[in-house]
C-alpha cells in the first residue's frame, strides 16, 4: 500500500489534539514510514507575517493574507512549502526548481529551503503554495496500524481541496470525496 499523494482524514473519534478533524496531505509513504502536512489547521500568522520574521518582503499581493498552517507536531519551528511543480504534473523526471525539494507524484513538490521563499519575495515562484510550520510523521508500520484501528480514512488527494477550498471547509470537502458527511460517522471505532 502506497498512500503518497493521498489525504488522511481524521475520524471523528480522533482524540489527539494535533490531529482532531485534520486533513493530512501525504507527501511520502513507504515501508519506512510516512510524512505529511496538515492542510486545514491555520496558525495565527499569515504569509506576510512569516516573511517579515525571516527578513523578506513578500512580492506577491495574492499571498499576503494566506495563512501559515500547523503542518504537524514535528519540527514546528521549521517551514515547509507545498507547491505546484513548476514543470507540470507529467514531468517528474525534471530536476526540482528549488534545493531540498521532494517531488511528489500528482504535480506537487514539497520544499524546505529558503530559496522558494526568496522566489516568492521577488514576485515569482510557484503560483499556488501552502506553507506550514512543522510536519506529521509516522514510523515504520505506525500509519498502517492507525489505519487498521480506524483512526483515519484515506482518499486520493485533490489539489482543489488544498489550494482552492476555504480552510474551514477542507475537512468536510475531503470527506465528500468519499461520499461521506461528518455527522454520519460514528466517533467510535468498530470491529466486526
Amino acid at each position: 500500500m502506497n498512500l503518497t499523494h493521498h489525504f488522511l482524514i481524521a475520524m471523528p473519534g480522533m482524540e489527539d489534539a494535533s490531529f482532531a478533524r485534520s486533513v493530512v496531505y501525504l507527501c511520502e509513504h513507504s515501508q519506512r514510514g510516512a510524512l505529511g502536512l496538515i492542510i486545514n489547521k491555520p496558525t495565527d500568522i499569515n504569509l506576510k507575517g512569516l516573511f517579515d520574521k525571516v527578513d523578506l518582503s513578500l512580492g506577491r499581493a495574492d499571498l499576503t493574507d494566506a495563512p501559515v498552517f500547523l503542518g504537524g507536531p514535528v519540527q514546528t519551528e521549521r517551514g515547509f512549502v507545498l507547491h505546484e511543480s513548476l514543470h507540470g504534473e507529467n514531468e517528474a523526471d525534471q530536476e526540482p526548481a528549488y534545493a531540498s525539494t521532494m517531488v511528489i507524484p500528482g504535480g506537487l513538490e514539497m520544499t524546505t529551503s529558503k530559496d522558494v521563499l526568496e522566489a516568492l519575495a521577488t514576485g515569482a515562484g510557484p503560483r499556488r503554495v501552502l506553507v506550514t510550520l512543522g510536519y506529521a510523521a509516522w514510523g515504520e508500520g505506525q500509519l498502517e496500524s492507525e489505519l487498521a484501528e480506524n483512526s483515519w480514512l484515506t482518499v486520493e488527494a485533490d489539489l482543489g481541496v488544498i489550494f482552492d477550498t476555504p480552510v474551514e471547509k477542507r475537512y468536510d470537502t475531503a470527506l465528500g470525496l468519499l461520499g461521506l458527511e461528518a455527522w454520519r460517522l460514528s466517533p467510535g471505532a468498530g470491529h466486526a
